[in-house]
Protein backbone atom coordinates (compact mmCIF):
# COMPACT_ATOMS: atom_id res chain seq x y z
CA UNK A 1 0.00 0.00 0.00
CA UNK A 2 2.86 2.40 0.76
CA UNK A 3 4.22 1.83 -2.76
CA UNK A 4 0.80 2.62 -4.24
CA UNK A 5 0.63 5.88 -2.31
CA UNK A 6 3.83 7.11 -4.02
CA UNK A 7 2.06 6.97 -7.38
CA UNK A 8 -1.47 8.33 -6.87
CA UNK A 9 -3.91 8.55 -9.77
CA UNK A 10 -6.54 11.18 -10.52
CA UNK A 11 -10.21 10.92 -9.65
CA UNK A 12 -11.56 9.42 -12.86
CA UNK A 13 -14.97 8.09 -13.86
CA UNK A 14 -15.52 6.14 -17.07
CA UNK A 15 -18.65 8.13 -18.01
CA UNK A 16 -16.71 11.42 -17.70
CA UNK A 17 -13.62 10.26 -19.58
CA UNK A 18 -12.64 10.93 -23.18
CA UNK A 19 -10.13 8.23 -24.13
CA UNK A 20 -7.62 9.34 -26.76
CA UNK A 21 -5.03 7.11 -28.44
CA UNK A 22 -2.38 8.58 -30.75
CA UNK A 23 -0.14 6.61 -33.07
CA UNK A 24 2.11 7.09 -36.11
CA UNK A 25 1.42 4.55 -38.86
CA UNK A 26 4.11 4.17 -41.52
CA UNK A 27 3.63 3.00 -45.10
CA UNK A 28 6.24 2.40 -47.78
CA UNK A 29 6.84 5.66 -49.62
CA UNK A 30 6.65 5.72 -53.39
CA UNK A 31 9.77 6.87 -55.23
CA UNK A 32 9.55 10.34 -56.75
CA UNK A 33 10.78 8.96 -60.09
CA UNK A 34 10.99 5.48 -61.54
CA UNK A 35 14.14 4.01 -63.04
CA UNK A 36 13.89 3.38 -66.77
CA UNK A 37 16.72 0.88 -66.81
CA UNK A 38 16.46 -2.92 -66.65
CA UNK A 39 14.28 -4.39 -63.91
CA UNK A 40 16.77 -7.08 -62.87
CA UNK A 41 19.60 -5.12 -61.28
CA UNK A 42 22.72 -6.86 -59.95
CA UNK A 43 22.27 -7.86 -56.32
CA UNK A 44 24.86 -5.36 -55.09
CA UNK A 45 22.97 -2.49 -56.80
CA UNK A 46 19.55 -3.32 -55.40
CA UNK A 47 18.37 -1.04 -52.58
CA UNK A 48 18.54 -2.61 -49.15
CA UNK A 49 15.68 -2.65 -46.64
CA UNK A 50 17.52 0.02 -44.66
CA UNK A 51 17.26 2.32 -47.72
CA UNK A 52 13.48 1.99 -47.88
CA UNK A 53 11.72 5.24 -47.04
CA UNK A 54 8.41 5.42 -45.23
CA UNK A 55 5.65 7.98 -45.11
CA UNK A 56 3.73 8.47 -41.88
CA UNK A 57 0.13 9.25 -41.07
CA UNK A 58 -0.66 10.33 -37.51
CA UNK A 59 -3.95 8.82 -36.40
CA UNK A 60 -5.87 9.73 -33.27
CA UNK A 61 -8.68 7.52 -32.02
CA UNK A 62 -11.12 9.27 -29.66
CA UNK A 63 -13.66 7.27 -27.65
CA UNK A 64 -16.33 8.29 -25.17
CA UNK A 65 -18.21 5.38 -23.66
CA UNK A 66 -19.34 3.25 -26.65
CA UNK A 67 -18.90 5.85 -29.41
CA UNK A 68 -15.78 6.88 -31.32
CA UNK A 69 -14.21 9.22 -33.85
CA UNK A 70 -10.98 8.91 -35.87
CA UNK A 71 -8.70 11.75 -36.98
CA UNK A 72 -6.02 11.43 -39.63
CA UNK A 73 -3.31 13.90 -40.64
CA UNK A 74 0.34 14.33 -41.54
CA UNK A 75 2.11 14.88 -38.25
CA UNK A 76 1.00 15.09 -34.64
CA UNK A 77 0.67 18.90 -34.64
CA UNK A 78 -1.90 18.92 -37.45
CA UNK A 79 -3.91 15.98 -36.12
CA UNK A 80 -4.01 17.20 -32.51
CA UNK A 81 -5.32 20.59 -33.64
CA UNK A 82 -8.30 18.72 -35.11
CA UNK A 83 -8.79 16.92 -31.79
CA UNK A 84 -8.81 20.23 -29.88
CA UNK A 85 -11.39 21.63 -32.32
CA UNK A 86 -13.54 18.53 -31.84
CA UNK A 87 -13.39 18.82 -28.04
CA UNK A 88 -14.35 22.51 -28.21
CA UNK A 89 -17.18 21.80 -30.64
CA UNK A 90 -18.67 19.11 -28.40
CA UNK A 91 -18.02 21.07 -25.15
CA UNK A 92 -16.04 18.25 -23.56
CA UNK A 93 -13.11 20.17 -22.13
CA UNK A 94 -14.46 19.67 -18.61
CA UNK A 95 -14.20 15.89 -19.06
CA UNK A 96 -11.12 13.89 -18.08
CA UNK A 97 -8.91 13.74 -21.18
CA UNK A 98 -7.02 10.45 -21.03
CA UNK A 99 -4.21 9.95 -23.54
CA UNK A 100 -2.99 6.37 -23.84
CA UNK A 101 0.42 6.51 -25.53
CA UNK A 102 3.38 4.26 -26.27
CA UNK A 103 6.92 5.20 -25.37
CA UNK A 104 7.55 7.41 -28.40
CA UNK A 105 9.09 10.64 -27.10
CA UNK A 106 7.85 12.84 -29.94
CA UNK A 107 4.20 11.88 -29.37
CA UNK A 108 4.53 12.49 -25.61
CA UNK A 109 6.01 15.91 -26.28
CA UNK A 110 3.33 16.78 -28.85
CA UNK A 111 0.49 15.93 -26.46
CA UNK A 112 2.02 17.80 -23.52
CA UNK A 113 2.83 20.88 -25.64
CA UNK A 114 -0.70 21.25 -27.01
CA UNK A 115 -2.82 20.10 -24.07
CA UNK A 116 -0.89 21.32 -21.02
CA UNK A 117 -3.15 24.38 -20.72
CA UNK A 118 -6.29 22.24 -20.36
CA UNK A 119 -7.59 20.91 -17.07
CA UNK A 120 -8.04 17.21 -16.36
CA UNK A 121 -5.44 15.94 -18.81
CA UNK A 122 -3.86 12.57 -18.04
CA UNK A 123 -1.24 10.52 -19.89
CA UNK A 124 -0.61 6.83 -19.26
CA UNK A 125 1.75 4.39 -20.94
CA UNK A 126 -0.10 1.71 -22.87
CA UNK A 127 0.10 -1.51 -20.81
CA UNK A 128 0.70 -3.72 -23.86
CA UNK A 129 3.58 -1.50 -24.93
CA UNK A 130 5.07 -1.51 -21.42
CA UNK A 131 4.89 -5.31 -21.29
CA UNK A 132 6.48 -5.60 -24.74
CA UNK A 133 9.23 -3.13 -23.83
CA UNK A 134 10.10 -5.07 -20.68
CA UNK A 135 10.19 -8.41 -22.51
CA UNK A 136 12.32 -7.14 -25.39
CA UNK A 137 14.81 -5.29 -23.19
CA UNK A 138 15.25 -8.18 -20.75
CA UNK A 139 15.68 -10.61 -23.65
CA UNK A 140 18.63 -8.56 -24.86
CA UNK A 141 20.12 -7.83 -21.43
CA UNK A 142 19.87 -11.20 -19.65
CA UNK A 143 21.34 -14.65 -20.20
CA UNK A 144 18.73 -17.04 -21.54
CA UNK A 145 14.98 -17.42 -21.69
CA UNK A 146 14.53 -19.01 -18.26
CA UNK A 147 16.30 -16.15 -16.46
CA UNK A 148 14.44 -13.59 -18.54
CA UNK A 149 11.03 -15.12 -17.79
CA UNK A 150 11.75 -15.23 -14.05
CA UNK A 151 12.74 -11.56 -13.93
CA UNK A 152 9.98 -10.51 -16.32
CA UNK A 153 7.22 -12.13 -14.27
CA UNK A 154 8.15 -10.28 -11.09
CA UNK A 155 8.89 -7.00 -12.89
CA UNK A 156 5.53 -6.92 -14.65
CA UNK A 157 3.68 -7.79 -11.43
CA UNK A 158 5.24 -4.72 -9.79
CA UNK A 159 4.44 -2.47 -12.75
CA UNK A 160 0.85 -3.79 -12.96
CA UNK A 161 0.41 -2.45 -9.44
CA UNK A 162 2.05 0.88 -10.27
CA UNK A 163 5.09 0.21 -8.06
CA UNK A 164 7.71 1.84 -10.28
CA UNK A 165 10.26 2.51 -7.52
CA UNK A 166 10.08 -1.12 -6.42
CA UNK A 167 10.39 -2.25 -10.05
CA UNK A 168 13.56 -0.18 -10.51
CA UNK A 169 15.01 -1.54 -7.26
CA UNK A 170 14.25 -5.08 -8.38
CA UNK A 171 15.98 -4.65 -11.76
CA UNK A 172 18.98 -3.16 -9.96
CA UNK A 173 19.12 -6.26 -7.74
CA UNK A 174 19.33 -8.79 -10.58
CA UNK A 175 22.24 -11.19 -10.02
CA UNK A 176 25.36 -10.17 -11.97
CA UNK A 177 25.74 -13.73 -13.26
CA UNK A 178 22.35 -13.39 -14.97
CA UNK A 179 23.32 -10.24 -16.86
CA UNK A 180 24.62 -10.37 -20.43
CA UNK A 181 24.69 -6.62 -21.13
CA UNK A 182 24.62 -4.16 -18.23
CA UNK A 183 24.12 -1.17 -20.54
CA UNK A 184 20.88 -2.60 -21.93
CA UNK A 185 19.63 -3.24 -18.42
CA UNK A 186 20.49 0.35 -17.52
CA UNK A 187 18.43 1.50 -20.52
CA UNK A 188 15.39 -0.31 -19.11
CA UNK A 189 15.88 1.35 -15.74
CA UNK A 190 16.19 4.75 -17.41
CA UNK A 191 12.99 4.08 -19.37
CA UNK A 192 11.05 3.21 -16.21
CA UNK A 193 12.31 6.24 -14.30
CA UNK A 194 11.56 8.58 -17.23
CA UNK A 195 8.01 7.23 -17.61
CA UNK A 196 7.18 6.96 -13.92
CA UNK A 197 4.61 9.83 -14.01
CA UNK A 198 2.75 7.95 -16.76
CA UNK A 199 2.68 4.47 -15.19
CA UNK A 200 -0.53 4.23 -13.11
CA UNK A 201 -2.15 1.52 -11.00
CA UNK A 202 -3.16 -0.66 -13.92
CA UNK A 203 -4.72 -3.17 -11.52
CA UNK A 204 -7.02 -0.55 -9.98
CA UNK A 205 -7.94 0.90 -13.36
CA UNK A 206 -8.99 -2.54 -14.60
CA UNK A 207 -11.21 -3.06 -11.53
CA UNK A 208 -12.89 0.30 -12.21
CA UNK A 209 -13.41 -0.42 -15.91
CA UNK A 210 -10.98 2.30 -17.01
CA UNK A 211 -8.76 2.21 -20.10
CA UNK A 212 -5.29 0.65 -19.75
CA UNK A 213 -4.42 0.07 -23.38
CA UNK A 214 -4.69 1.64 -26.82
CA UNK A 215 -5.61 -1.69 -28.46
CA UNK A 216 -8.97 -0.29 -29.61
CA UNK A 217 -7.26 2.65 -31.26
CA UNK A 218 -4.56 0.48 -32.86
CA UNK A 219 -7.23 -1.79 -34.34
CA UNK A 220 -8.91 1.26 -35.86
CA UNK A 221 -5.55 2.43 -37.21
CA UNK A 222 -5.16 -0.92 -38.95
CA UNK A 223 -8.54 -0.44 -40.61
CA UNK A 224 -7.83 3.16 -41.63
CA UNK A 225 -4.27 2.76 -42.95
CA UNK A 226 -2.51 -0.58 -42.59
CA UNK A 227 -5.18 -2.89 -44.02
CA UNK A 228 -5.40 -0.89 -47.27
CA UNK A 229 -1.87 0.46 -47.66
CA UNK A 230 0.69 -1.97 -46.21
CA UNK A 231 0.17 -5.18 -48.18
CA UNK A 232 0.99 -6.67 -51.59
CA UNK A 233 4.19 -4.63 -51.94
CA UNK A 234 2.29 -1.36 -52.36
CA UNK A 235 4.01 2.03 -52.02
CA UNK A 236 2.42 5.46 -51.74
CA UNK A 237 3.09 9.13 -52.26
CA UNK A 238 2.56 11.32 -49.19
CA UNK A 239 -0.52 12.95 -50.66
CA UNK A 240 -1.97 9.65 -51.89
CA UNK A 241 -1.55 7.90 -48.56
CA UNK A 242 -3.07 10.84 -46.67
CA UNK A 243 -5.98 11.13 -49.09
CA UNK A 244 -6.93 7.45 -48.95
CA UNK A 245 -6.64 7.33 -45.14
CA UNK A 246 -8.77 10.48 -44.85
CA UNK A 247 -11.48 8.99 -47.07
CA UNK A 248 -11.47 5.79 -45.01
CA UNK A 249 -11.76 7.85 -41.82
CA UNK A 250 -14.75 9.71 -43.31
CA UNK A 251 -16.54 6.39 -43.80
CA UNK A 252 -15.57 5.14 -40.33
CA UNK A 253 -16.94 8.35 -38.77
CA UNK A 254 -20.23 8.14 -40.72
CA UNK A 255 -19.33 11.47 -42.33
CA UNK A 256 -19.06 10.41 -46.00
CA UNK A 257 -22.65 11.26 -47.05
CA UNK A 258 -22.53 14.78 -45.58
CA UNK A 259 -19.10 15.49 -47.02
CA UNK A 260 -19.83 14.36 -50.56
CA UNK A 261 -23.29 16.01 -50.56
CA UNK A 262 -22.37 19.48 -49.26
CA UNK A 263 -18.72 19.37 -48.09
CA UNK A 264 -19.75 19.47 -44.44
CA UNK A 265 -19.07 17.15 -41.53
CA UNK A 266 -21.13 16.84 -38.36
CA UNK A 267 -18.09 16.51 -36.06
CA UNK A 268 -20.04 14.13 -33.82
CA UNK A 269 -19.17 10.71 -32.44
CA UNK A 270 -20.03 7.69 -34.53
CA UNK A 271 -21.78 4.77 -32.83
Amino acid sequence: MKQLQTNPGPDEKAARSVNISIDDVGVKRQQETRDKGPVDLPQEEKPSKSDTKYGHNTLVHLQKEDSQYVFNGQGAATTLRMVIAFLFSNKWLDNNLLFVVDGQKTLHAAVIKRFAVFRNIQLIVDWSHLEKKGKEQLSLALRGRLVRNQVLEKLMALLWNGCVDAAVSYVNSVKPSWIKDQNLLAQLIDYLERHKPFIPWYCVRKKLGLRNSSNVGEKQNDLIVAERQKHHGMSWSKSGSLALASLTALVSNNEADGWFSNQRISFKLAA
